[in-house]
């Protein structure tokens, strides 16, 4: 019986005239209405002409993002229709299906309805399609929305189709749909009060999957607040499973708290899910939910949210090859979504654990998966559409344009599309088995090697990750699951059911059998991910064959193998190594089999900056990773003399050899360059190993290894930079003289390496010189160090005539009783300069 009491009740019946008149004159709709409406079950009952005034029953098309979103909205319509799921209400999920002849209203994944539209472009027999939850941007329902424009403009121009959501962009989505109206439902009058609950402890934000331990303790904290402040159940939202754990482990038992925590999640046993949703029996709840709980399900009993402020979200790695979950502040329209669960029957209060003045900084909308995601999978569905680089399609972001280039090519190295982007035969084949590419890839290359059933089972264990408890080591997973009685192994059996039938007609090996789960859960693992094939390097560290280090936890039992196919793997924030989640043993045959499409065998000459010094070898890699070496005896000239450029420019012009004289003249033309410029060269370091082959050319063809560079005498190297071609080189000592003559005959070396040119001189040897020598054509006088008998600095100056006349007498005080037998004449300008002493008195 039709419970038509409840369906009164619902607000979007007041939004049901303007919603059918606009699918009757234009054919789409954007449908805006606020969690608690009965958008998911009042509209599509509606639309099959099932309750309501009487009309055309229509097969009525619902996707939900979720699984447990769909089951809900199905079972939900059924009990409204007084019926059970499976009549005229029905569902299909993944791994489970409840129709019937009569079924009307079907309620599907987004990625079940991916599956029909590529099996039938048509959607024969559906008259509306419902997209639920379109705010979410989910990658399945952005590229769903595309195909099915895609129908109504090319084949089905009578298909209608409603974009609906509690929180979203309606003008985008009405602009997408072809300038579609919009309808707007009134909101469930129930008010919800918000209540600021920063932590008092400074919190660390989120990386990665990891969420501060502090802010989980402040969360149960919030939770008890709630409990004592408010009447009624209480839905908490966390993140993720393990933060769901965590909290549940804080808060205690039943009799501690007084109220059973119950756990919702995706991962979550259906029977525990549909507890939930059925409402208490008088003791009180909370519920700890993901955010599978923000939309589409209504929890009965709940009057308290409270809103850790963090969501998961899709992030890949393109240049490692690395698909995460990462944790993000969620965003306004999420928190929107999530305190309106605590309005739905009655006032409600939502407790934020964040401060006030945060909640402006936050994000406006969830990041478009298609901004974020890997996007291989979306790569074959647009293929296999007939628009291999997607620019036909109707989206509201385009993909970016690497990640799509990084999934063409994982498609086209797993045999799914050919060199123009088109699907082959085997990518048709792999689209319609329901799982990532790379699990397609290895399902059918798999089942040749290991058998379908074990093939399936792998694939299923890696198509939804094992619990942590089951460990990292994918064969031991495999082992777990099979033995398990726990909720994940209930669905890895249907999963792993589903795969095999999936590959009836696909030819098994017949060795299969004969492998161990050790080798068969790595090579399945490594067919999925070849790139992520590792060799070890000691202490639990690995090198993957695409460049990227891994290692493994403390006590993991894969730390001992040589070989490892990484099946699970992440990379912590500002890590230069992924964190290996789960992977299996593998040998050296399987990696060369797997990931053979990256072996080479090339000559490799370079610079050791181990050895300091030319390596030259024929090398045999796997990808980043050396197999094996052997020297060679003949390098490539090219090679080698690029190896050797490679080595000056690691260690600098020191490797050559300087003798004063080269250094000196280095120092000269960098003096005449500082002060004249062109055409007096650059020497230094930088502009030296820009241009090596400019004046290191013979040699570099003439060496070998470091020794003969070390030989090799820079000076004779520098002269090939004199300006020849001007004539300009042969005033080098004219303009930069080595040495500069003095009164007293002595031809004295002038230093040009402290920037200034420098002449250092015992005293007496200037007696006469009144003005002070220059270099550079006269423009730079040189400091003159003015030094003792000894030879140490008495004086310096780079005006001598000033220095006689008003520093001489300070000096000649200091030091004619120091040095007796030296001259100190009284004026200098007429005194005889000499390099002697005075003869010794008798």
């Amino acid at each position: 019986m039709i419970r038509t009491d409840v369906l009164d009740r619902l607000p979007v019946r007041g939004a049901l005239p303007a919603l059918g008149s606009a699918l009757d004159g234009h054919g789409t709709a954007v449908l805006c209405a606020p969690p608690g409406t009965g958008k998911t079950t009042l509209v599509p009952l509606v639309l099959a002409g099932l309750v309501g005034a009487p009309g055309p029953v229509r097969r009525v098309l619902v996707a939900e993002p979720r699984r447990i979103a769909a089951r809900a909205a199905a079972r939900r319509m059924a009990w409204l229709l007084g019926e059970e799921a499976g009549g005229r209400v029905g569902f299909t999920v993944r791994g489970e299906r409840r129709v019937g002849p009569g079924t009307v209203v079907e309620v599907v994944t987004t990625g079940v309805l991916l599956q029909r539209l590529q099996r039938d472009q048509e959607l024969s027999g559906v008259d509306v399609v419902v997209l639920d939850e379109c705010h979410e941007r989910h990658l399945d329902a952005d590229t769903a929305a595309a195909f099915l424009l895609d129908v109504r403009a090319a084949l089905r121009p009578e298909l209608r189709l409603v974009a609906a959501s509690a929180t979203t962009d309606a003008e985008g989505w009405a602009r997408l749909l072809g300038d579609a109206p919009v309808v707007a439902a009134e909101g469930v009058s129930h008010p919800v009060e918000t209540v600021w609950a920063p932590p008092e402890r400074p919190v660390r934000p989120p990386h990665g999957t990891r969420v501060d331990p502090v802010l989980l303790e402040h969360v149960a904290g919030v939770v008890r607040r709630a409990l004592r402040e408010r009447e009624g159940d209480v839905l908490c939202f966390l993140p993720g499973v393990g933060e769901i754990a965590r909290v549940a482990g804080l808060l205690g038992g039943p009799a501690e708290l007084g109220a059973e925590v119950l756990q919702v999640h995706g991962r979550a046993p259906a029977a525990v899910q549909e507890a939930v949703l059925a409402g208490g029996s008088g003791t009180r709840r909370v519920v700890l939910a993901t955010a599978v709980a923000e939309s589409s399900l209504t929890v009965p009993g709940v009057r308290v949210v409270v809103d850790s402020g963090l969501a998961r979200e899709p992030r890949t790695d393109h240049a490692r090859g690395l698909s995460a979950l990462a944790t993000v502040r969620a965003s306004r329209a999420a928190g929107r979504q999530r305190a309106g669960r605590a309005g739905r029957e009655a006032p409600g209060t939502v407790y934020r654990c964040w401060a006030e003045a945060d909640e402006a900084r936050l994000p406006a909308f969830p990041a478009p998966e298609i901004l974020v995601a890997d996007l291989a999978g979306f790569a074959l569905q647009a293929a296999c559409w007939g628009d291999p680089d997607a620019s036909g399609l109707a989206l509201l972001d385009p993909p970016p344009a690497g990640a799509l280039a990084a999934a063409r090519a994982v498609l086209t190295a797993t045999g799914a599309v050919d060199a123009d982007g088109r699907p082959t035969a085997r990518g048709h084949r792999m689209a319609r088995l329901g799982v990532h590419p790379r699990l397609a890839r290895a399902l059918l290359d798999g089942a040749a090697e290991v058998g379908v059933r074990r093939t399936a089972e792998i694939v299923a264990l890696l198509s939804e990750e094992p619990p942590r408890e089951y460990g990292d080591d994918l064969a031991a997973a495999w082992r777990a699951a099979r033995r398990g009685g726990d909720a994940y192994a209930a669905r890895w059996r249907a999963e792993a059911r589903r795969l095999e039938s999936a590959l009836r007609g696909v030819s098994a090996g017949t060795s299969g059998d004969a492998l161990t789960d050790d080798a068969a859960a790595g090579l399945v693992a490594a067919l999925a991910f070849p790139e992520r094939v590792a060799r070890a390097r000691g202490e639990g560290a690995f090198l993957m064959v695409s460049g990227t280090g891994a290692v493994l936890g403390d006590g993991s039992r894969l730390r001992s193998a040589p070989w490892l196919a990484v099946a699970v793997a992440d990379r912590p924030v500002a890590s230069a190594s992924a964190r290996v989640r789960l992977g299996a043993v593998i040998d050296e045959d399987t990696a060369r089999a797997t990931a053979g499409a990256l072996f080479a065998e090339a000559e490799e000459v370079c610079w050791s900056a181990e050895r300091g010094d030319v390596v030259a070898r024929r090398v045999a890699r796997l990808g980043a990773v050396e197999l094996s070496s052997r020297p060679l005896a003949s390098p490539d000239r090219v090679l080698l003399r690029a190896a050797l450029v490679e080595g000056l420019r690691a260690e600098g012009p020191g490797l050559l050899r300087w003798t004063p004289e080269a250094t000196g003249l280095r120092e000269r033309l960098a003096f005449l360059h500082r002060e004249l410029g062109a055409p007096w060269p650059d020497v230094s370091d930088e502009a030296l190993l820009a241009d090596p082959e400019a004046w290191l050319g013979p040699e570099l063809d003439a060496a070998r290894r470091r020794a003969d560079l070390e030989r090799v005498d820079a000076r004779a190297t520098l002269e090939r930079l004199l300006p020849w071609a001007g004539g300009e080189a042969a005033r080098l000592a004219e303009l930069a003289p080595e040495r500069i003559e003095v009164p007293s005959g002595s031809r004295i070396r002038v230093d040009y390496g402290s920037g200034r040119p420098v002449l250092a001189v015992k005293l007496q040897e200037l007696f006469g010189l009144e003005r002070t020598p220059t270099v550079a054509g006269g423009r730079v006088p040189v400091l003159v160090h003015l030094l003792s008998p000894a030879g140490r600095p008495a004086a310096v100056t780079a005006d001598l005539a000033s220095f006689w006349r008003d520093g001489y007498r300070a000096v000649r005080a200091e030091l004619r009783g120091r040095y007796p037998r030296h001259p100190w004449p009284e004026d200098p300008s007429t005194a005889e300069p000499t390099r002697r002493a005075n003869a010794r008195r008798r």
